[in-house]
C-alpha cells in the first residue's frame, strides 16, 4: 500500500495553499442551552406510568435544534469548496494522536486524513481524532485499510467529510466503492443512521437527504493497471477525487527506491492529464514528494494537496534538534567561555535566559 513522504518546502512556498488561521470556537453557551429546561407544575401531575408508556411508544420523529452542528455540517464543505475552484491543503495523520489532530486543525490545514491504512489505529482510535478535529472546525477524511463494504460502513458511521479507498484499479472497483457509500436502493451501505455519529446520533433529521451531497468519495490509483484505467475510473458517477499514489505506483513499475525516476514521472503525468481531461470527471488529489513539492502539484492542476505527515514532521524536527545539540558538543559550546569561576553561570546570563 502507499507509504507517504514529505517535502522540505519553505513555508513561503506553501502560503498560497494554506487557509487563514482558524480561531477556536467560542466557549460561550449555545443559545438553545442558555436557559435551564423547566417543567410547569401542572404537567408534573400528569406524568404518571401511563404517560411514560405513551412517550416511550411515540413515533414522533426527533427534530434537531436549528443551530445543531453535526460532524458533516461544516460550512462550506470540502466538496463545495472544490466546486468553487479552491485548492485545498491537508495533512496525513498516522499517529492517531488527538492532540496532534487538534494542533493540525488549529494550524489552518483545510483537511486532515486519518490514515487507517498505514497508521496503527482502527475506528476506535480514529474517533477521538475526529472529535479533536471537529473541535478545531476542520474536516476529517478517513482512509480505510481495504476497499470493502465492511470497512466503509464502519468509517462512514463515524461521520467524516470524506472517505478514501486504496488500490482502485478499474471502473468496476470504483463503482463498488461508491455503492459502499450509499444506502439502498442506490448502494449497499448498512443502515444505522438513527443512532450513529454521522447523523448526530439521530438528532440530524436531514442527514439522509443531504449526506450524498456532502460526502467526498476519493479513489486512490497507485498501480500501472490503475493508470491504464484512470480515465474510466475518474468518469464513474459518485467518484469525486482521484488520489494518486506515487510510491506504490513506482513500486509496481520496479522503482521502489526511486519514485522520482523519469519513467515513473512520465506515467504520473500521463495519469494526471487523463483525469484533468475527463469532462465532468473527478478532481485530482495527491501527495507532495521531495522531488515534487506542493506548489508543483498545484500548478499541474491538483485541487487537493497533502504536503506532510504528522509523524514525519515530528521525526524531522526531532532529528534536527538532536543534530544541532550533537554538533554543538563536537564544536564546543560558546557558553563554556562565559562560565564564571566555580562552574556557575553569571546572574546576567540567567536573567537574559528567562527574559527571552
Amino acid at each position: 500500500m502507499a507509504a507517504i513522504t514529505f517535502p522540505t518546502a519553505s513555508s513561503s512556498s506553501l502560503s498560497t495553499l494554506r487557509k487563514p488561521f482558524l480561531h477556536p470556537p467560542s466557549l460561550s453557551t449555545p443559545p438553545h442551552l442558555s436557559s435551564p429546561l423547566t417543567l410547569p407544575s401542572p404537567q408534573l401531575k400528569t406524568l404518571n406510568k401511563s404517560t411514560f408508556k405513551t412517550l416511550k411508544s411515540s413515533s414522533t420523529p426527533i427534530t434537531a435544534p436549528s443551530n445543531l452542528s453535526t460532524p458533516s455540517s461544516f460550512s462550506p464543505s470540502l466538496k463545495s469548496r472544490l466546486g468553487n475552484g479552491e485548492t485545498l491543503y491537508g495533512l496525513f495523520l498516522l499517529s492517531f494522536s488527538p492532540t496532534l489532530a487538534e494542533i493540525a486543525g488549529l494550524s489552518g490545514y483545510d483537511f486532515v486524513v486519518v490514515d487507517m491504512e498505514h497508521g496503527h489505529g482502527g475506528t476506535s482510535a480514529a474517533l477521538p481524532c475526529l472529535h479533536a478535529l471537529a473541535a478545531a472546525r476542520t474536516p476529517a477524511i478517513l482512509r480505510i485499510p481495504e476497499s470493502n463494504a465492511t470497512w466503509a460502513k464502519k468509517a462512514l458511521d463515524l461521520g467524516p467529510q470524506g472517505i478514501m479507498f486504496p488500490m482502485i484499479d478499474g471502473p468496476k472497483m470504483a463503482r463498488k466503492a461508491v455503492s459502499y457509500c450509499r444506502f439502498p436502493p442506490n448502494g449497499v451501505r448498512g443502515s444505522a443512521h438513527t443512532v450513529v455519529r454521522a447523523s448526530g446520533y439521530g438528532i440530524d433529521a436531514g442527514y439522509l437527504s443531504n449526506y450524498e451531497d456532502e460526502l467526498l468519495i476519493m479513489c486512490q490509483v497507485e498501480s500501472e493497471e490503475g493508470v491504464e484505467n484512470i480515465k474510466e475510473i475518474a468518469a464513474v458517477d459518485g467518484v469525486d477525487c482521484i488520489q494518486m499514489g506515487p510510491l506504490d505506483l513506482s513500486a509496481s513499475m520496479g522503482y521502489l527506491w526511486d519514485p522520482g525516476n523519469k519513467k515513473v514521472r512520465e506515467v504520473m503525468r500521463k495519469a494526471e492529464k487523463a483525469v484533468l481531461g475527463t469532462e465532468g470527471g473527478a478532481y485530482l488529489s495527491g501527495f507532495a514528494m521531495p522531488h515534487d513539492g506542493p506548489d508543483d502539484l498545484r500548478r499541474r492542476g491538483y485541487h487537493m494537496v497533502s504536503g506532510a505527515v504528522d509523524v514525519g514532521l515530528f521525526r524531522s524536527a526531532a532529528v534536527e534538534d538532536v543534530r544541532k545539540f550533537k554538533t554543538s558538543l563536537a564544536e564546543g559550546s560558546s557558553d563554556e567561555e562565559e562560565v564564571v569561576e566555580g562552574g556557575k553561570e553569571s546572574d546576567d546570563d540567567d536573567e537574559k535566559y528567562w527574559s527571552e
